[in-house]
């Protein structure tokens, strides 16, 4: 498996509360608004507790703050409780701020969504309840790096990774990054539970700079430096320490670094054609003048690491300051302004350093396989005449995305690759991936539902597709479908509407029972988006429906996961062409 090339999609699927979603649906909405306006210049007491959603202990100085009055607030007493007087009856939004706690989070969990999620609706009435709320206290990872040297550990980088959800599967992603202090102390504070790791950056000794361009005999002389390491003691990933870190849970993960000599390690780049690389001259596959090359140090799984390599133009070779280990270099011509007759190229070469420098190694360069996508839709019925909101790409009509199934993490990128249109009915995926990928995809024609994802007979539902240099790419095809089904979800009557109090939150996943390559992203209703909330474009067959009392990161296709769950979820059919209809069962408090 090599290292991730390019990133791709973030896709955030959260509920912003009542003033975002209450549009959606306004005759569902009358009777709640009308309530309000009816009682509205009655001035209403807003009160309430906060309690420690952990232990349930009140929670004294918790900011409640009205959203959009920068003058209606209060902060909770040391019984935890807050009042804010002469509120005007009608629906607010109530955001709840307190150092070293959360509110409740997002449903879809990305490296860049770790901040407090949706905040809370709450219609003002005179006959106004108590308000209960609850805040999660935050966790800390925190530690001391001893460089055994016996210098000050001052201003050593070191990087958080956290086990997160992506496309319903556990992805790795780098969430946040810190430096020590002057007494090698670092903290990552502020935290939610989960699985996390740490690493340190390389630093060499007196210099900050990593891996310098050396010329002649200074390329053998050897600088020494502190290697990267992963808690406990591991110089890779597939070594390191798995932190999991419970509910305002406080962890001590401390380090140990050596000083070690670093030795230069250089690799000529060679064309396809043997010849070698010459960013000045130009070549026959570069049409547009002098290029780059992109260069890497991965680690002998193919995992980016943390070690930086770079270009000397002068020598036309990649270069890279290391300790002793095995090791990848990669590099990789791009392009600038490349035409789809101008291919990415890549190349890779094994080094192992023991002890001394590395020199006389070769890249041979490779041209990047293009994945060609065919596809197309079996119509059940006479295809649409073409409006302006049918018109449009093919990408319009869906998006296929490759994500690397590797546990370790990619450096700076997602790990996804997204196709690109390649002609009328042609998608293309270029192997900015290489390795074993689950092919993942978003259909955002409504009138279309995914049918089937193959290559060369391989579901591509069921079985990740392995994507490698110098590989034929098999055929590739995906059907969409006309006869698509529609659900319409439904909340129980007796919570159809927003009485007095804060309303309900809840979030669904619509979860195939079936293989399917497609992504069913996290939904949300509460009463004053409506009562009903359809949906369309989904593929007929059976799903399971999972309703949930607040914002969850659901890993929806790992069937253990799914079965250890508290409820089962509600099952219902879809038939071609026609809709069901289900009543959600909404989970107590």
């Amino acid at each position: 498996m090599r290292g991730c090339l390019l990133g791709g999609w973030l896709v955030l699927m959260a509920g912003a509360g009542w003033a975002q979603d209450q549009s959606a649906n306004p005759d569902a909405n009358q009777a709640a608004i009308q309530t309000g306006l009816a009682a509205r210049g009655t001035p209403v007491s807003l009160h309430g507790t906060i309690r420690n959603a952990a232990t349930g202990d009140a929670l004294p100085m918790v900011l409640v703050r009205i959203e959009g009055d920068a003058d209606a607030g209060a902060l909770t007493d040391g019984a935890g409780h807050f009042e804010i007087p002469d509120v005007p009856a009608g629906p607010v939004i109530l955001r709840l701020t307190k150092p070293g706690f959360h509110d409740r989070p997002y449903a879809a969990e990305e490296a860049g969504a770790q901040a407090d999620g949706p905040a809370h609706s709450v219609l003002v009435a005179p006959e106004m309840p108590e308000l209960e709320f609850g805040l999660t206290p935050a966790s800390v990872i925190h530690g001391h790096i001893d460089l055994l040297s016996g210098d000050p550990a001052e201003a050593i980088p070191v990087n958080l990774l956290k086990q997160v959800v992506r496309y319903g599967r556990l992805i790795w992603a780098q969430v946040s990054q810190t430096k020590t202090n002057g007494d090698g102390a670092y903290r990552f504070a502020g935290l939610r539970d989960g699985v996390y790791a740490v690493f340190t950056e390389p630093v060499m000794d007196n210099d900050a700079s990593v891996n310098p361009v050396a010329a002649g005999s200074a390329a053998h002389v050897a600088r020494h430096g502190y290697p990267s390491v992963f808690y406990p003691d591991a110089r890779e990933f597939a070594g390191a320490g798995r932190i999991r870190l419970g509910i305002g849970q406080q962890v001590e993960a401390n380090l140990s670094l050596s000083l070690e000599p670093f030795h230069m390690v250089t690799a000529k780049v060679y064309l396809p054609n043997g010849q070698p690389y010459d960013d000045k001259a130009g070549t026959s596959d570069v049409l547009f003048g002098p290029e780059p090359i992109i260069a890497a140090v991965l680690d002998a799984g193919g995992h980016s690491m943390a070690y930086r390599a770079q270009y000397d133009g002068a020598t036309h070779s990649v270069q890279a300051t290391l300790p002793d280990g095995s090791y990848e270099l990669m590099a990789l011509a791009n392009p600038a302004g490349r035409s789809r007759n101008q291919k990415q190229q890549a190349g890779f070469t094994e080094v192992t350093v023991a002890g001394r420098a590395v020199g006389n190694l070769r890249i041979p360069l490779s041209p990047l396989p293009s994945w060609p996508i065919r596809v197309s839709i079996e119509r059940t019925r006479p295809e649409p005449a073409q409006t302006s909101s049918s018109t449009g790409g093919l990408e319009t009509k869906v998006a296929v995305i490759a994500l690397n199934t590797g546990e370790a993490p990619e450096a700076n990128t997602s790990g996804e690759s997204v196709a690109e249109p390649a002609g009328l009915d042609l998608l293309e995926m270029n192997a900015n991936v290489p390795g074993t990928n689950w092919i993942h995809t978003q259909v955002g024609d409504r009138a279309l539902c995914m049918g089937s994802f193959s290559a060369a007979g391989l579901n591509l539902a069921r079985e990740p597709l392995v994507m490698s240099l110098g590989t034929s790419p098999p055929p590739i095809d995906l059907v969409l479908r006309d006869d698509c089904g529609k659900l319409q979800l439904e909340l129980p009557a007796s919570l159809s509407t927003f009485v007095p109090g804060e309303e309900p939150f809840y979030t669904v996943y619509v979860v195939p029972d079936f293989d399917s390559t497609e992504d069913m992203r996290p939904l949300t209703m509460h009463p004053s988006s409506g009562q009903t909330l359809e949906l369309e474009g989904l593929t007929p067959g059976s799903y399971h429906v999972y309703t949930f009392m607040s914002p969850v990161h659901l890993e929806y296709r790992n069937p253990a996961v799914l079965a250890a769950l508290p409820n089962s979820g509600q099952a219902v059919t879809l038939s071609p062409g026609s809709m069901a209809t289900l009543v959600l069962e909404v989970p107590g408090p």
